[in-house]
């Protein structure tokens, strides 16, 4: 994301952090809000467009995306009247907007960030369904369907959500990658970051809260958790929290080993 796009996410966020009223149901307006971008190159150009005055774009915003409740109208309208870098990175930031809002909306203890990452490990798991949900010729509203289907009576309404949204607009994303993203954008907008552990088995309880206590202290935020059992990395732990990558597992090493006999 350009920097013009990123002074913009962040002053849309702070907007969202200051406005009363905030529900899952806000969010839900502001995730429907990035799909009519998304489906309006027109009207994309004319919000990022930096000559436009910043009074015009949420007057449009307004006129063309009806509808909305107080809360969504004032983030929506902090959202486009900055300038972005592009239109593309304008429909990422109302996206982004609209999962914060969700989780503000289901409040700090709710489970979404879990779930997310619980439903994308489910989805990488069955080629069929990860085609069913991904797939750019299967009608949005199917895949938004069987995606609530699956999660109806089993996840909280915020993450019911976010997951149908994100499938009826991958944007040329990957399912996984995109329930990854929604998942860091809901923690941090609680204040906390994600660590995904990989390792041949589950760690016992006690580690668990070590290793979160550590990462918490190194990071200066709290650490939540999730957890990739795969036999194949033998022994010790895969660390990932954002780009930074702790790699302790014996496979790294051995690949390490064989790399050095080999040179």
């Amino acid at each position: 994301m350009g920097s013009a796009s990123r002074q913009a996410l962040d002053a849309a966020s702070a907007t969202l952090a200051s406005t009363s009223g905030v529900t899952v149901q806000t969010g839900e307006e502001l995730l429907a809000a990035a799909r009519a971008l998304e489906g309006s190159a027109q009207l994309r150009t004319i919000l990022s467009d930096p000559t436009v005055p910043a009074a015009d774009k949420s007057r449009l915003a307004a006129t063309v995306l009806p509808g909305l409740g107080k809360a969504a109208s004032s983030v929506l309208a902090a959202a486009v009247e900055p300038r972005w870098s592009s239109g593309d990175e304008l429909v990422d930031g109302v996206e982004d907007l609209g999962i914060r809002a969700v989780a503000r909306g289901a409040g700090a203890t709710a489970p979404l960030e879990s779930e997310l990452f619980a439903f994308s490990r489910a989805v990488a798991s069955d080629a069929e369904l990860e085609l069913a949900l991904g797939s750019k010729l299967a009608d949005p509203a199917r895949k938004a369907q069987l995606a609530g289907g699956l999660l109806a009576k089993k996840a909280d309404a915020g993450t019911i959500a976010i997951v149908r949204h994100l499938v009826q607009s991958p944007r040329g994303r990957r399912v996984g990658e995109m329930l990854r993203h929604a998942a860091d954008v809901v923690a941090a907008a609680h204040d906390r970051r994600i660590a995904t552990v990989t390792s041949a088995s589950e760690l016992p309880a006690k580690q668990a809260t070590r290793l979160a206590n550590a990462l918490s202290a190194r990071y200066g935020v709290d650490i939540q958790l999730q957890q990739i059992v795969d036999p194949q990395v033998v022994g010790g732990l895969r660390v990932q929290v954002g780009d930074d990558v702790i790699d302790g597992t014996i496979a790294a090493r051995l690949h390490d080993l064989r790399l050095q006999l080999a040179g």
